[in-house]
């Protein structure tokens, strides 16, 4: 078969974009990337690699590569912000005789996406292309015809299929006219990244942390940023009545910060970021040639870690399938069952525990947060209610229930 027949091009060099290209690569198919951005975005999203998806990208030769640049971490505490008592700890340390990484790692996206673009992404067979925009999709008797835009010009590609990976706002996505289906929260989020060693205030932050509050919830994580010293990221509501300029001002940003950690002078504050979060999920990953992975099949709140991780582990099962595909050992309704499969797991894993998970930082009522944390309590304390809480929280049972699917 020529490459044309053959050929997948995914739009968006994300980590799950370039996740899939090298899963693809791996299995003898050739693959184009387009991404519209110059280079490889250095965007402060997630950085929470679980302990499945390093089973995943071990398989890929990736863990042991990045594991030396990350920030191995494996405890997780939920705090309740007004007392600041820590609620329950979770250790997984404790299924250690069970999963490969009893860990996750602390290693941002826009990392892992630059550095499978530097070691792999430099052959004919594993093209990524920077600055080439998507502007058209045409199925065809035999496959598809991509139409882009490059510093060159207008240009056209032939391929097998058309995987996208370009994010919440997906081109391919409206081209394939996919509905989105779900719902947009009316508070945004902030990030604030600061060098200051936040232990130094409160000793008994783990890497990861929640925090339980009526008033305002909050999210912090330790990333290693660019030294060794790592950042710590605090993530807040916003409620709706308060613009992006007011948010994002130096007095605010510090005023913030001063009232979840008070300090003796100023932060110092690496970079900020606002944004609007959705619960949203593809009517379908698959219509024809085209298939949607990441971000661009399911979005949720970051509470958890999920988003990267659930789109990766899409990766991985749409790899397995597509291959099989593409070489003539399966029909195209293979390709079906990867939606279904990976459209349950969003549904019933990545989207109710993230969305629980909300609820459970940010409830106001004090008799409900009194029941929640003892619920906490009792899960963390028992061994086999705590293994199995971190088990569903790591994604391993929505693997293991998305795979039961036929």
């Amino acid at each position: 078969m020529s490459t044309e027949d053959t050929r997948v091009v995914i739009v968006g060099a994300g980590p799950v974009g370039m996740v899939c290209a090298l899963a693809l690569n791996r299995q003898g198919v050739p693959v184009t990337v387009l991404e519209s951005e110059p280079a490889p975005v250095r965007d402060q999203r997630a950085a929470t690699i679980h302990p499945s998806t390093l089973e995943m990208l071990d398989e890929l030769g990736i863990t042991e590569k990045i594991r030396p640049h990350s920030l191995p971490s494996s405890t997780y505490r939920f705090h309740d912000r007004p007392t600041g008592e820590v609620v329950a700890e979770f250790d997984l340390g404790r299924l250690e005789d069970e999963i490969r990484f009893p860990y996750v790692l602390q290693y941002e996206q826009y990392k892992l996406t630059a550095a499978i673009a530097a070691e792999y992404a430099n052959e004919s067979d594993f093209d990524v292309r920077f600055s080439h925009t998507l502007t058209g999709l045409t199925e065809t008797a035999s496959g598809i015809e991509v139409e882009y835009t490059s510093p060159g010009g207008t240009e056209r590609l032939s391929a097998a299929y058309v995987v996208g990976c370009d994010g919440g706002r997906s081109t391919v996505r409206k081209f394939a006219g996919i509905e989105f289906e779900g719902f947009t929260y009316q508070e945004r989020f902030i990030k604030i990244a600061t060098s200051f060693d936040l232990r130094t205030i409160k000793p008994e932050l783990s890497f990861r942390n929640y925090f339980s509050d009526p008033n305002e919830w909050a999210n912090v994580f330790k990333v290693r940023g660019e030294s060794p010293e790592g950042l710590w990221r605090v993530i807040l509501p916003i409620g709706h009545d308060e613009d992006d300029t007011t948010a994002l001002s130096p007095a605010r940003v510090e005023q913030r910060l001063q009232k979840f950690l008070p300090k003796t002078g100023p932060y110092h504050v690496e970079y900020i970021n606002v944004y609007g979060v959705n619960q949203r999920v593809a009517a379908t990953f698959r219509k024809g040639r085209i298939l949607l992975a990441g971000d661009s099949a399911h979005v949720n709140n970051p509470i958890g870690g999920m988003g990267m991780n659930g789109g990766i582990h899409d990766a991985i099962n749409l790899t397995e399938k597509l291959t099989k595909v593409i070489a003539g050992t399966a029909g195209d309704d293979l390709l079906d069952l990867y939606s279904r499969q990976r459209r349950h797991a969003a549904v019933n894993y990545v989207q109710a525990q993230t969305i629980a998970n909300k609820r459970l930082l940010e409830e106001r009522d004090p008799e409900v947060r009194r029941q929640n944390f003892d619920a906490l309590r009792r899960t963390a304390e028992n061994l086999d209610t705590a293994r199995a809480y971190m088990r569903r929280a790591a994604l391993f049972d929505s693997l293991q229930d998305a795979a039961a699917i036929t």
